[in-house]
């Protein structure tokens, strides 16, 4: 009799513990709604992050295996131009720029040319400023793909497929929703070369968090950008996105 009463009561309270939401809670998985909701809360919340119109950053580049290094800038503006420059001791400026309408790169070996394809897809979607608030419209297709390790740490995979270019998975931190690495395929001129973004020391600029550290591992190098001063809602003329005049 002892055992049949001590067996019933284990099983009530197993019962009990699922419906007040532990094992089964535990073992069970978000929403693609509920991981991009959390993601934006994380960062500040949606009224936060288009609050700001735009954004100036300097920081520094590191090619640790090469021992190159140099000065990085970034500039965006809403609702969809940027521009990105690192000047590498030795090796020259290499610049990337996308003005709402012509996306361009210069860099010393290849010289200036205008994306277009795949490539110019990809890059109008980097370029859109409150991309954070904006994945759902900006991919046709997003998925749930389970849980992997970033590091030490456990994240939540989804793999966006927008129109045009190729598809991104991005790993968001499941205790603190946040963003910390994506992987692509870049569409370049020499083909598709997969790229892993990690995103990490996570910092409030006005109410926002932004990324301080970015490491970008490629099949034939890593290159690391560490900013060191950004702010938001800097006037910013828009002649400065343009492709640079005869080159």
């Amino acid at each position: 009799m002892k055992r049949t009463v001590m067996t019933t009561l284990i099983g009530l309270a197993v019962a009990a513990t699922v419906l007040a939401g532990g094992f089964g809670q535990k073992d069970s998985m978000p929403t693609v709604d509920q991981i991009l909701d959390k993601y934006v809360q994380a960062i500040g919340g949606k009224a936060a992050v288009e609050k700001q119109t735009s954004l100036t950053a300097k920081g520094a580049f590191e090619i640790p295996a090469m021992g190159m290094s140099g000065n990085a800038e970034e500039y965006a503006k809403a609702p969809n131009k940027m521009l990105f420059i690192v000047d590498i001791a030795g090796h020259g400026v290499v610049q990337q720029g996308y003005n709402g309408a012509v996306a361009w790169s210069s860099e010393p070996a290849q010289g200036l040319r205008e994306e277009s394809g795949a490539e110019l897809a990809s890059t109008k979607i980097e370029s859109e400023f409150h991309k954070e608030t904006k994945i759902r419209q900006l991919f046709s297709k997003i998925e749930f793909k389970g849980k992997e390790k970033v590091g030490e740490k456990d994240a939540y995979v989804l793999l966006a497929t927008p129109t045009g270019s190729s598809a991104q998975k991005l790993y968001f931190d499941i205790q603190s929703g946040l963003l910390i690495r994506t992987d692509v395929e870049q569409d370049t001129p020499q083909g598709k070369v997969p790229v892993e973004k990690y995103l990490d020391d996570y910092k409030d600029v006005d109410g926002v968090k932004i990324p301080f550290t970015r490491r970008h591992v490629l099949p034939q190098m890593t290159f690391v950008i560490k900013l060191t001063d950004v702010k938001h809602n800097v006037a910013i003329d828009d002649a400065k996105f343009n492709k640079p005049a005869g080159q």
